[in-house]
């Protein structure tokens, strides 16, 4: 009876951890594939083209009289601020949520007309909340008591879907961004890389310099980077360096993020409100908001930008021109805002769309998503020259580690790699230790038997 309990303890043992390494197996080979970077078929453009593309169908569709602006929710269904019942009904059948409004964005664009013809105002800021259906004016602490009151009356002429707001620090552009650029005008950071088609440029903010700027990428001014060829501030905040080389080189659709990494950027798109966002630059590194506003217009001391993206990410001096994405799609250049990354604040970008075609240059991304992606071209061959804005040697496209794995590595180099190993791999060495115990502890049974059996046979 013993015996056959022993048996059956093995056998258990033995079918225990069997299924130990099948296991293990298929949990080290989930964790390899998950750190594959996914098709481009599969990637990068969910958020700006599922929910912010149905939000933006619905209310082109509409009409600006009888909506007043779209956002993701916080459940990540797009929702659109309508005017009147049946406009509600084409929204709710098409599988965003509705939301009645006083106010259509035909009256609220009215009212940031009146404020843009009302005398400048250096230190304020206005964007439509599409969310509370209001316009949203803003002043910074460098705006006199009579100043802010004269902008109060403008803004009580037009109505009380104008909200004033008193916002601390200062609206001021951030020069001094991903991967760092210099010139005599101060420090910046680099943008997007970008192409006519015949030669390669940085896309950054236009307040860095205007043309003729030579940007180098060390203090020492010995690495020359670039010129500037084409500047647009205030009214827009674009600009083209070109690069000396004629070419970004390598990791040219890579933005760096720090910490020796980057994301693949493979398309470029209009943000929506609500939409997560990330900001990198060269000062502050990266951080993250969601999109509070668009088309909005701040009054710098240099003068006024229209048409801008606000968000509730952080930035500082030096941030200037650094990118701004989502999922892998570019979506804007820092221009500037308030406050700092200790306390938080506001900050402005420019619309990568519009710069691109007011530029008429075209995004650049690598080969492979070339075909997928809106506004872009495939990537240069590469050259002895390190794109400024590609960390290390990365390759532009989807969110990837700078030194992750490259295109050609093999499914075993995966597998060898110590940061897939994990749970997988623990459960594989326990079940390798039970089938060898298993198999030790039978053997030497075997060999007591026999040795009991050779005792009694042989006296």
């Amino acid at each position: 009876m013993r015996h056959a309990r022993r048996r059956v303890v093995r056998r258990v043992t033995r079918l225990a951890a069997v299924g130990g390494l099948l296991l293990g197996g298929a949990m080290v080979t989930q964790a390899a594939m998950a750190s594959e970077t996914p098709p481009a078929s599969a990637r990068a453009l969910s958020s700006p083209g599922t929910a912010t593309g149905t939000g933006a169908a619905l209310v082109a569709e509409l009409g600006t009289a009888r909506t007043a602006g779209d956002w993701i929710g916080a459940d990540g269904r797009p929702v659109v601020a309508v005017t009147d019942s049946s406009a509600a009904r084409v929204v709710r059948r098409a599988g965003a949520e509705p939301k009645l409004v006083a106010h259509s964005m035909d009256e609220l664009k009215s009212a940031t007309a009146t404020l843009r013809s009302a005398p400048r105002v250096a230190g304020t800021a206005w964007s439509v909340d599409y969310r509370t259906n209001r316009v949203v004016v803003q002043a910074d602490r460098t705006v006199s008591a009579a100043d802010w009151s004269r902008m109060t009356r403008v803004a009580a002429r037009i109505g009380g879907f104008v909200r004033m707001e008193r916002t601390q620090g200062t609206f001021t552009t951030r020069l001094n961004g991903a991967q760092p650029i210099l010139s005599t005008g101060g420090r910046c950071s680099a943008g997007f890389n970008v192409t006519d088609g015949r030669t390669d440029f940085i896309l950054t903010a236009g307040h860095c310099g205007p043309s003729g700027s030579i940007w180098f990428a060390d203090n020492q001014g010995n690495q020359q980077l670039g010129r500037t060829v084409s500047s647009t501030f205030p009214g827009n905040d674009f600009s083209l360096v070109q690069y000396t080389s004629g070419r970004a080189g390598d990791g040219a659709d890579v933005v760096a993020v720090g910490g020796g990494k980057g994301v693949r950027i493979t398309g470029v798109a209009d943000p929506a409100v609500g939409q997560r966002v990330f900001r990198s630059g060269s000062t502050s590194g990266l951080h993250d908001g969601q999109v509070t506003g668009l088309n909005a217009t701040v009054n710098y001391p240099e003068g006024t930008v229209t048409g801008l993206i606000q968000t509730d990410v952080c930035a500082e001096p030096g941030d200037s021109g650094g990118p701004l994405f989502s999922e892998g799609v570019a979506l804007g250049v820092t221009s500037g805002g308030s406050g700092d990354c200790t306390t938080g604040g506001t900050t402005f970008f420019q619309p990568v769309t519009r710069a691109l075609a007011a530029l008429n240059v075209k995004l650049l991304v690598s080969a492979q998503n070339a075909g997928g992606a809106r506004n872009a071209s495939p990537a240069p061959a590469p050259s002895a020259t390190q794109g400024a804005v590609a960390p290390s040697a990365a390759s532009p496209g989807s969110s990837a580690p700078v030194t992750g794995t490259a295109q050609g590595e093999t499914l075993l180099a995966r597998l060898t790699d110590t940061r897939n190993l994990g749970p997988g791999l623990l459960v594989i060495a326990g079940s390798l230790i039970a089938l060898v115990a298993t198999r030790y502890i039978r053997a030497e049974q075997d060999r007591k038997a026999y040795q009991r059996y050779y005792s009694a046979t042989w006296g």
